[in-house]
């Protein structure tokens, strides 16, 4: 790999795909080298299926030639923790994870409940540590995750945590279109 050359950004959304107004939407107006990854379409089909996801993220990297970052938001960290246990990591220079959700813990209403995530390949939760360096993201108030549970997985995976205050789950329900954080932490990943 060509230290120099600059490293595409590949955005992995969460369970709820492509979301208008979501910050890593934000982010990817405002770079240049940057991916998105498709995870099913139509996304009806498969809409839970873990391996489904893992595939195209697969298929998303497959296609960036030199370095790639990684900038995964909520059921994204868990489907790139999937892929990273399943999958040639090298090409990966470093990664953001932002608001992992405790998918091992009843989720609120309105989200999957244990059994459907156990029946499409979430669960267990990949704990190896990554070979890659990462920055967890969390905040003391996300509805899908306690602080102590996303301390415990950004250990387990080898992450720095960065506790970012109370922000919910980071996304537009709890006030995040744009978050400036992003590019900051980002920045941070930079070698």
């Amino acid at each position: 790999m060509n230290a120099s050359q600059q490293a595409t950004i590949l955005i992995v959304p969460g369970l709820r795909d492509h979301v208008e107004d979501h910050w890593q939407t934000h982010l990817e107006r405002q770079l240049s080298a940057v991916r998105k990854v498709v995870c099913v379409q139509p996304l009806e089909i498969e809409k839970l299926s873990c391996a489904a996801r893992v595939a195209a993220i697969q298929r998303t990297i497959e296609a960036i030639e030199g370095p790639v970052v990684v900038v995964a938001h909520s059921g994204g960290v868990v489907m790139l923790m999937h892929w990273a246990q399943q999958h040639d990591t090298s090409a990966i220079q470093s990664a953001l994870l932002v608001a992992p959700p405790d998918f091992e813990t009843p989720l609120p209403a309105g989200y999957p409940t244990l059994d459907a995530l156990q029946a499409n390949g979430w669960l267990p939760v990949p704990r190896r540590a990554l070979p890659f360096r990462s920055v967890v993201a969390a905040s003391t108030n996300d509805p899908l995750a306690r602080l102590d549970r996303v301390m415990q997985m950004a250990r387990e995976w080898g992450s720095e945590l960065v506790n970012v205050g109370a922000l919910g789950h980071i996304n537009p329900a709890s006030g995040f279109g744009e978050w400036p954080m992003a590019e900051q932490l980002l920045q941070s990943l930079e070698p």
